[in-house]
C-alpha cells in the first residue's frame, strides 16, 4: 500500500452506537478552525487509493476511539450510502490542487453498552453518548446528522 502525498478525497463516516441507540460523539480538538462546537462521529480519509472502505472504517475507529471494530460484540455494517460535499475551505490545503469535493462512505458500528473509549488527543478532546435524536442535533456536519437520523432504519433492517 502506497500512502498518497495529499489526502485522498474519499473518507468514511462511522456512526458508533449501542443496542439501545445511544450514539458516540467526539469533540474535535481546537486548532482546526471550528473548535469546541464541532461534535462528530468517527471520520477519516482513506490512507491509500486501494484501501477498502471497510478497512478504512476499522482503522479510523481504532485510531480515534481505541475501539476494535473487529472484536467480539462489535458489528460493523456498510450502510452503502455515500455523500459528496465540498471540502471546508480551511482544509483544502491538505488535498491536491484543484480538489474541492469529498466522497464519504457511511458505516454503522454497533458496540456493547459501556464500551471503553480512549481518545486520540491530537484529534478529539471529549466524548459523550447521546440518544440518537439528540446526537443528530449536536453534530456540526449535516451529513453526520443525516446519517444518525437513518440509524433506526438500519438497525431494524
Amino acid at each position: 500500500m502506497v500512502v498518497a502525498p495529499y489526502k485522498i478525497p474519499r473518507s468514511v463516516l462511522v456512526v458508533i452506537y449501542t443496542p439501545d441507540l445511544q450514539v458516540l460523539l467526539l469533540r474535535r480538538a481546537l486548532g482546526d478552525g471550528l473548535g469546541a462546537a464541532f461534535w462528530q462521529s468517527v471520520t477519516g480519509s482513506l490512507d491509500a487509493e486501494d484501501e477498502p472502505w471497510a478497512a478504512a472504517a476499522v482503522r479510523e475507529v481504532q485510531e480515534e476511539t481505541g475501539i476494535d471494530a473487529t472484536a467480539p460484540g462489535c458489528r460493523l455494517h456498510d450502510w452503502e450510502l455515500e455523500n459528496t460535499y465540498p471540502i471546508y475551505p480551511q482544509w483544502l490545503h491538505r488535498y491536491a490542487p484543484g480538489v474541492c469535493m469529498n466522497t464519504e462512505r457511511v458505516f454503522g458500528l454497533e458496540v456493547a453498552s459501556y464500551t471503553h473509549v480512549t481518545l486520540n488527543p491530537r484529534e478529539h478532546t471529549a466524548f459523550a453518548w447521546h440518544a440518537w435524536r439528540e446526537a443528530a442535533d449536536r453534530c456540526y456536519a449535516p451529513s453526520n446528522a443525516e446519517a444518525i437520523l437513518h440509524l433506526p432504519a438500519f438497525v431494524a433492517a
